[in-house]
């Protein structure tokens, strides 16, 4: 059954398959010398970024959940290879970067992606050996303190920092896990119907800035980058389900919304999602060509 609120099963069955031949075809890249060195940790990194839509993708298109934690384990490989060549090419070349990604969970799109493996980790019960590896990547200890709560969950051991960095929308999960167990439930609903709309904001005051949002936003918007291009893969609030998981926050509001990863939280079912229609697709080709 299709869990995400877009793209029929021809859709989905299409982009999976693209994305694990990207995924297998970057990692053959990776065996061969680079005819551009400088750009290889960059490259590397993308292949990180893939294998986190494949997995979401994954999730999106019905595929079992105890199926999902087979695949974190090259995103984890894939991160620490790029860490290790930006290391040498940037020592080589006297760079101080040579990948277009901001590290600082300052920057909400990091802190989403930080958030987001957190929550794919902790949801899927991944190794400890893999959670260890994962917290090494993400660093910030002590830096926010609703994704150091978070961690903690796991490992007990974490530093809290005092600070939360992303007021919107992160404000209404961090509320709703220091809410009474009697206003848990609709607190964390809130944070859920307004954490799409609010990962999209405004540059600073006098700065000539781009809007800030992290960067799968626009993926699926029917004006700015429609379905039929193939980037969509779902929108998923996994740092509900992260809290959930974490604090075992009441959930039974968000249960079939359309950005609440219920399943998650559910390996053996049944499916939170609501069933979908699927269109009869030979007669819609035939109305088609009748037009």
């Amino acid at each position: 059954m299709i869990r995400a609120a877009m793209g029929d099963q021809a859709y989905w069955v299409q982009w999976g398959q693209f994305r694990l031949a990207t995924i297998r075809d970057e990692e053959e890249t990776f065996k061969s010398p680079s005819e551009n060195p400088v750009y290889r940790p960059q490259y590397v990194l993308n292949n990180t970024l893939h294998r986190l839509r494949y997995i979401v993708t994954l999730y999106s298109s019905g595929a079992p959940i105890r199926e999902l934690s087979q695949h974190f384990s090259g995103l984890l490989d894939a991160w620490e290879l790029s860490n290790r060549l930006s290391d040498e090419v940037c020592r080589e070349h006297g760079l101080q970067s040579c990948r277009d990604w901001d590290f600082s969970l300052s920057n909400l799109n990091h802190y989403n992606w930080c958030f987001w493996l957190v929550g794919l980790a902790l949801c899927l019960e991944v190794p400890e050996a893999q959670w260890r590896r994962l917290l090494v990547l993400l660093a910030g200890e002590g830096e926010d303190v609703l994704l150091d709560r978070v961690i903690a969950s796991r490992s007990p051991g974490r530093r809290i920092g005092h600070t939360l960095l992303h007021a919107k929308p992160y404000g209404r999960l961090l509320q709703a896990v220091q809410a009474s167990k009697e206003q848990q439930a609709a607190l964390l609903k809130d944070f859920v119907d307004y954490w799409y709309a609010e990962l999209k904001r405004p540059p600073p005051p006098n700065r000539k800035a781009p809007t800030i949002q992290p960067f799968w936003y626009i993926w699926g918007d029917p004006e700015r980058h429609p379905i039929e291009k193939g980037s969509y893969f779902g929108r998923w609030c996994i740092e509900a389900a992260a809290a959930v998981k974490a604090f075992g926050l009441d959930d039974h509001l968000c249960l079939g919304h359309e950005h609440y990863p219920g399943d998650l939280l559910r390996p053996d079912g049944p499916s939170t999602h609501p069933a979908r229609d699927e269109p009869n697709r030979s007669w819609l080709s035939r109305l088609f060509a009748k037009n």
